[in-house]
């Protein structure tokens, strides 16, 4: 029979509620100078890349195709025009109007500001200086580039602007496609993945208003489109991506509030960071929110290379530490996890690394003060652990995933240097190079079913679902619930992969687990053609048929034959955001 297993927190699936930091300097932050230099050498270049390709379509590639057909376009949509479609041109063509796109970045910015009980100041910068920056390279392009608009009957006056490109279309998509960029990273729960589809969609019935209208050849469009999304990506690569741009100390801590136990403590409290993640600047910025909550002294302690953080946990809690936070990606906060398990001394997870998976499933900000500042407003909650180990393997614990086979070798082959320059994004680049990785025979042993003979590309034992980019592998996983969860990828074929990443993309909702193993699999004479499989266990035994690539949160351990891996209930305490009132 299935252990009793405590509710699941409220802050695991909600997105975290904290209040105002300590108050505002007005000092300007560190690094702006840099920033803003390297945004204006990149706007630079992004004026002359459009200004270059609208010389080119205005000169020698104008009787190129496929330029030779925009008139017929252009023509198509006049001749296909009705009272509707001219209402709902008109709609979606003041979406895009300057004094709409003013009044809704203005509007924007107040609410990111205002609204969050930690304003969200680099989230308001992105939106404003990519909107302005746009902007700016359209008057560039305008005054470059001369080219006549459509010889149609134009719907709207004819602004005394060239062509190119569409200053509606730019606009629309530096201000709703950087609305979603918000959205998407910053928002929690289903709902954000929808506002984040409608808000893409709107530069394009921008841009197809606009040809409606005959305001516009397509490749103008285009020239919108690419002149919008450019300064999104120079913008958001500096502000939200780098962090060189840095809030100043405060010279005058505020004294520490009233609050929750957490806020409230006056023993001693470990910070121990990797130095390789965590500058000079996020630690100053983690002592002041520290020192806010009443932790007066903390000390902080670095990784090494020889001793990646369990070390350091561990004489922490010798010498009588009653909170310990940890800095750094999903590495650092395994092995610190693995020194806290069962000792019950509070863990704050400050995400600091490349992918931060149990943050993100943890329902923390990404940024590391607001993450500290969320969990020291929270209360402890009892988390589950993977006890796991194998051939070459020692035992050990994870709090996120471990893996063999194609997710592993894809972390063995991702660059540090990449990870550093791209963040998560360098993994899907080193995926690419491992999708040949071959297929694998290996027997299954859950619990005490009987034991499963699969082939796989890739196993997942996890301890929570989602990775990045919000995809949810394993729907089923949950980290507070007494089990552990499995995936076995299978795909044959490109129909195979479509079917396998439908599947996930789709994903399952729970179920109630009848008896010690709960799975969405099928029986073994009947699995032809199954790319993907469930399954939900406390204890799970596999056996490869030969070594196999295999990782531990993130982290290559080296090739084996064996793993073993166990859930441990309740075995980490972690301080989580308080579910709002």
């Amino acid at each position: 029979m299935p252990t009793a297993v405590p509710e699941r927190p409220a802050g695991l699936s909600r997105a975290p509620s904290v209040e105002a930091g300590p108050g505002r300097s007005a000092t300007l932050p560190r690094g702006l100078g840099r920033t803003g230099a390297r945004i204006a050498v990149l706007t630079l270049c992004q004026a002359g890349l459009l200004v270059g390709l609208g010389l080119l379509i205005t000169g020698p590639a104008r009787h190129l195709w496929p330029l030779t057909v925009e008139d017929r376009l252009d023509e198509a949509f006049e001749r296909g025009r009705t009272g509707t479609l001219t209402t709902l041109s008109f709609i979606g063509s003041e979406a895009g109007n300057t004094l709409t796109v003013i009044t809704l970045t203005l509007a924007a910015c107040l609410v990111l500001v205002l609204m969050p009980r930690l304003p969200m100041w680099r989230q308001a910068a992105f939106l404003a200086v990519a909107v302005s920056l746009q902007a700016l390279v359209f008057l560039t392009i305008t005054l470059s580039v001369d080219r006549h608009r459509p010889d149609v009957d134009r719907l709207d006056a004819s602004p005394p602007t060239s062509s190119y490109t569409s200053g509606h279309t730019g606009a629309a998509t530096a201000l709703y496609a950087g609305l979603a960029v918000v959205v998407l990273s910053r928002g929690r729960g289903p709902w954000r993945r929808v506002a984040g589809v409608l808000l893409l969609l709107v530069p394009l019935l921008v841009g197809v208003a606009r040809l409606y209208r005959g305001m516009h050849h397509p490749s103008d469009v285009v020239g919108g489109l690419v002149n919008g999304g450019l300064s999104l990506l120079i913008v958001g690569r500096a502000l939200l991506a780098d962090r060189t741009v840095t809030a100043p100390p405060r010279e005058d801590p505020p004294p520490a509030t009233e609050g929750t136990g957490a806020e409230r403590h006056h023993g001693t409290t470990a910070v121990i960071f990797n130095p390789t993640v965590t500058d000079e600047a996020t630690r100053v910025s983690l002592r002041r929110v520290l020192d806010h909550h009443g932790h007066r002294a903390p000390e902080f302690i670095e990784t090494t290379h020889d001793d990646p953080g369990g070390g350091q946990a561990a004489r922490a809690v010798r010498d009588g530490a009653t909170l310990v936070v940890v800095c750094g990606g999903d590495g650092t906060v395994r092995t610190v996890a693995d020194a806290l398990a069962g000792s019950g001394v509070p863990l704050a997870v400050v995400p600091c690394g490349t992918g931060n998976l149990l943050a993100r499933n943890l329902g923390l900000p990404l940024s590391p003060a607001e993450a500290l500042e969320a969990a020291l407003r929270g209360t402890a909650h009892p988390l589950d652990l993977g006890h796991i180990e194998g051939d070459g393997l020692p035992a050990t614990h994870f709090a996120a995933m471990s893996g063999a086979g194609l997710d592993a070798a894809m972390i063995e082959h991702t660059d540090d240097r990449a990870k550093s320059a791209m963040g998560w994004p360098a993994y899907l680049l080193a995926g690419v190079s491992t999708l040949r990785t071959p297929r694998m025979g290996l027997t299954i042993r859950l619990d005490d079913a009987p034991a499963l003979r699969r082939t796989a590309r890739m196993v997942l034992v996890a301890n929570v679902g989602t990775v990045q980019g919000g995809l949810t592998l394993l729907p089923s996983a949950r980290p507070d619930d007494g089990h552990l969860d499995l995936l076995v990828l299978d795909p044959r074929g490109p129909g195979g992969w479509l079917r396998a990443i439908g599947t996930l993309l789709r994903g399952r909702s729970r179920t109630h687990r009848p008896g010690t193993v709960h799975t969405l699999a099928t029986p073994d004479g009947d699995r032809k053609g199954v790319p993907v499989e469930f399954f939900t266990f406390r204890r799970a035994e596999l056996a490869f048929d030969a070594p196999q690539s295999r990782e531990l949160d993130g982290d290559p351990v080296g090739r084996g034959r064996r793993l073993t891996a166990e859930v441990r209930p309740g075995a980490l305490t972690v301080l989580l955001p308080s579910r709002e009132k």
